[in-house]
């Protein structure tokens, strides 16, 4: 099967196709370090590392590039964000963006989530040469029109202006994320560069049209084609960012270059909190800190994820992440009873490469994976294919395969009290044994022929 994927930019599911195989240019929306990044977000950050460990497992080399939004993006009130994070925390605008974006990478670590170094981690107060370059030349071909608070795009001559996110101009105008500007042309119109006064506690610089600063969607465009020429092939971030960030993006970009800005474009679906949007005021938006607060192995999460197709919405409850933690343990413990073989089951790590392939189907890889967790190979074969579906998983399993750690003897006759409990049909019994087991770090393996195994968890 060849690699396929769903392109938002056509709507269908489609092949890929790099345009300059066996490189791959990939663009991935990176936060707004005015706040900690929540479960919300790092579910994109989740799908797209396994996007680039796919592309990797299909032998592709990958240049990916990653924003950190570090001026520029407004609350839907029209503040900016960067300030409302300096005022919240006490600090510089400098000093909040460093501190939370040093707080998004340790996050992203304990996910193993593999993250670009710089300059591909790029900043876009560090790239405010490119973005008044990219305005320039939207100037020059008839594009801006200038206001008393700043340079906007016209997208009434970008023809082809919201057939990207498929809706009619007059639904994108009443949701328009903007402040109220009365001498803007078209509702939809974005600014491209903000004017300030010089006695602002933001960040600003000196341009052609006056002290301020870049207007959010100009970053991505002019780093994303910096880096990655245009067209590059994927561009990717949350289904949040169809309607206006990345109609925005394709319209500046098209408009002042004339060709695509990317091939590919793929987007994952919204994480719910009990069936509910994630709100600060319902008071369910959680961080990975809060999980580690409560126990959870941040890996956990990641494995939580994985258990629904990207393009899924996926519903976040205490209960559904404990489910997640429990498998996630299982797996671990058949990986440190598995040993580091060199030869894996080759049609079982064929079928487990064929749901990837088909649009990052993880749920069907995750189901194929089980099937073999439970299968009777040898403990060398096990380990072998289970490390290879880890490179695309990302579960962390290489610092464990192999690595038993003997139980002791009170936590050995729990489990032989399982195992009488369970031939003599106590399920009950049974079940309490093994919950009292995993409350103190270990699982119990149940062999085919009525053996077990402890596992450390």
């Amino acid at each position: 099967m060849s690699l396929r994927f769903y392109n938002t930019l056509h709507r269908q599911l489609e092949d890929f196709t790099p345009l300059h195989a066996p490189e791959v240019g990939l663009y991935t929306c990176g936060p707004t370090v005015y706040w900690s990044a929540h479960i919300g977000n790092f579910r994109s950050y989740v799908f797209e590392d396994v996007l680039q460990r796919v592309l990797e497992m299909e032998g592709f080399l990958v240049k990916r590039v990653m924003n950190i939004t570090d001026v520029g993006e407004l609350a839907d009130n029209g503040e900016d964000k960067m300030l409302l994070g300096a005022k919240r925390e006490g600090k510089t605008v400098q000093e909040v963006a460093q501190m939370y974006l040093d707080r998004f990478l340790r996050d992203a670590e304990r996910l193993n989530i593999k993250i670009p170094k710089p300059p591909f981690l790029c900043k876009a107060t560090e790239h405010i040469f490119q973005q008044i370059e990219l305005i320039q030349v939207l100037e020059q071909r008839g594009f801006t029109y200038q206001t008393d608070d700043g340079v906007y795009f016209d997208t009434a001559k970008f023809s082809a202006y919201g057939s990207f996110s498929g809706q009619k101009l007059e639904d994108k105008e009443a949701g328009a994320r903007v402040a109220i500007n009365d001498q803007k042309r078209n509702a939809t119109d974005f600014a491209l560069w903000k004017f300030a006064p010089l006695d602002a506690e933001r960040q600003l610089w000196e341009s052609p049209w006056g002290t301020g600063f870049p207007g959010w969607h100009v970053e991505c465009s002019a780093m994303a084609r910096l880096y990655l020429g245009q067209p590059f092939d994927i561009h990717c971030g949350g289904v949040d960012h169809i309607p206006v960030h990345h109609e925005n993006e394709i319209a500046q970009s098209e408009a002042a270059y004339g060709v695509p800005l990317a091939n590919y474009w793929l987007h994952n679906e919204f994480v719910l909190v009990d069936d509910k949007k994630m709100s600060k005021s319902l008071g369910n938006v959680y961080t990975i800190d809060d999980l580690a607060a409560r126990g959870f192995d941040p890996l956990a999460y990641r494995y939580f994820c994985l258990n629904a197709q990207y393009r899924s919405k996926i519903n976040f409850t205490w209960q559904a992440l404990e489910g997640a933690a429990q498998g996630l343990k299982h797996v671990q413990a058949v990986a440190r009873t598995s040993t580091r073989g060199t030869h894996t089951d080759q049609d079982v790590y064929e079928k487990f490469c064929q749901a990837l392939e088909d649009d990052l189907n993880t749920p069907r890889a995750l189901a194929v994976m089980w099937d073999f967790l439970k299968s009777d190979v040898s403990s060398d074969v096990k380990g072998a294919t289970l490390l290879k579906m880890d490179e695309v998983l990302g579960l962390g399993l290489d610092a464990i395969v192999g690595r038993l750690i003997e139980a002791p003897a009170e936590l050995r006759q729990l489990a032989q009290e399982r195992q009488v409990a369970r031939e003599a049909k106590d399920f009950a019994r049974a079940d309490a044994l093994r919950k009292e087991i995993e409350q103190r770090g270990w699982t119990v393996l149940d062999g085919s022929d009525g053996a077990w195994t402890l596992v450390a968890s």
